[in-house]
């Protein structure tokens, strides 16, 4: 898959909740609407229109499966300003009406549209990274579990917390941390924090929770580009680098991204970080 369409289906998984264009998507891209709306058909078997209005509308059907009590604001974060606007879109997408399916309670046998997967590269060039001793850090944000086969679904995890960003008390900065936790051999998922540090854990909302990173030494692994490469990075630091190093990571966490001040979160372009905590 071309960095053109790994850079809008990264836009579009992470702001779906906006009032995204085919021309905003294009801007990002660096292409003309044009070449973005026929490169991304041929790729994904969607126009760029289709797809984003599929994925908004899967996510609200989520939404209400899950026994949303109003529909109107889930028709609001779909981006759609009336119930009836809404409910038009949702029966030509699955067959039935809001109201339907959430006293279905389930959204077995309608047609979700699931994030299309990005990482075509399997290696990328890291330069060596750097060993550091890090103090123990204390993070609050949104924790959730995710089949290791669905690992697109982290995107749609961004995308509620970071509305918290700026917000959380006694937040020490807006940088962010992406926490990888419980991926063992054997294990079906592995649990992912979306954070940022904290000083203390008070008067946090009861949406987040607070996790505790142990102080430690990490090689800390940087890659400057866009985040749509942050799997193939991970990919390449576990499945080649460690070894190539003689590098033995730790147990916990399994690994960090850290997305600092040289990231820009707008984009998705610039410095992002992976600390692999060393074994001791």
């Amino acid at each position: 898959m071309s960095a053109v369409i790994e850079k809008a289906l990264w836009l579009i998984e992470h702001r779906y909740g906006e009032d995204l264009t085919l021309e905003t998507i294009a801007n990002h891209c660096g292409v003309s609407r044009f070449h973005l709306s026929r490169r991304f058909q041929a790729a994904s078997g969607y126009s760029v229109t289709a797809y984003l209005r599929a994925r908004r509308l899967t996510e609200a059907a989520k939404a209400l499966a899950a026994g949303a009590p109003d529909i109107l604001d889930v028709a609001l974060v779909a981006t759609y300003g009336s119930h009836e606007a809404f409910t038009r879109a949702f029966r030509d997408q699955f067959g039935l009406t809001p109201e339907q399916l959430r006293a279905r309670g389930s959204t077995d046998g309608i047609p979700m549209v699931e994030p299309i997967r990005y990482d075509a590269t399997p290696f990328i060039d890291l330069p060596p990274p750097e060993i550091t001793e890090r103090p123990t850090l204390l993070l609050a944000g949104l924790s959730e579990r995710h089949p290791f086969n669905k690992p697109e679904q982290v995107p749609a995890q961004w995308q509620r917390f970071n509305p918290f960003i700026g917000t959380i008390p006694n937040a020490r900065d807006e940088a962010a941390f992406g926490v990888v936790g419980e991926a063992r051999f054997g294990a079906e998922g592995f649990q992912y924090t979306a954070a940022v540090e904290i000083t203390r854990p008070d008067e946090l909302p009861p949406e987040l929770k607070t996790l505790r990173l142990p102080a430690g030494r990490f090689a800390q692994f940087r890659y400057r580009g866009h985040v749509s490469k942050m799997r193939a990075m991970v990919h390449t630091i576990f499945n080649r680098d460690l070894d190539a190093l003689g590098i033995e990571a730790g147990e916990f966490p399994n690994f960090v991204e850290y997305y600092g001040p040289k990231f820009d979160p707008e984009s998705g372009s610039g410095q992002q970080e992976i600390w692999v905590p060393l074994k001791p």
